[in-house]
């Protein structure tokens, strides 16, 4: 299974299990070191702004973030 394949089923899961998902996978990375994780992170960052670049995602502004986060929590 690839991490497509994994990405598509997590985001089918309800809310709840979702987020439980999600803590279970960020308390994964405190085992790991500081420079790795700044790596991870320097990593994740340049995939992101090649997909901007490329005009393969669209920029969402923090303010609709926080919106759909309210409404996904409330």
């Amino acid at each position: 299974m690839n991490l497509v394949q994994i990405e598509s089923e997590a985001l089918s899961l309800p809310v709840q299990d979702r987020a439980v998902l999600v803590q279970r996978l960020l308390l994964s990375l405190e085992d790991i070191s500081e420079p790795e994780f700044e790596q991870l992170w320097a990593e994740e960052s340049a995939r992101r702004v090649a997909e901007f670049d490329a005009g393969n995602v669209q920029a969402i502004s923090g303010e609709e973030v926080a919106k759909k986060a309210r409404a996904l929590l409330g």
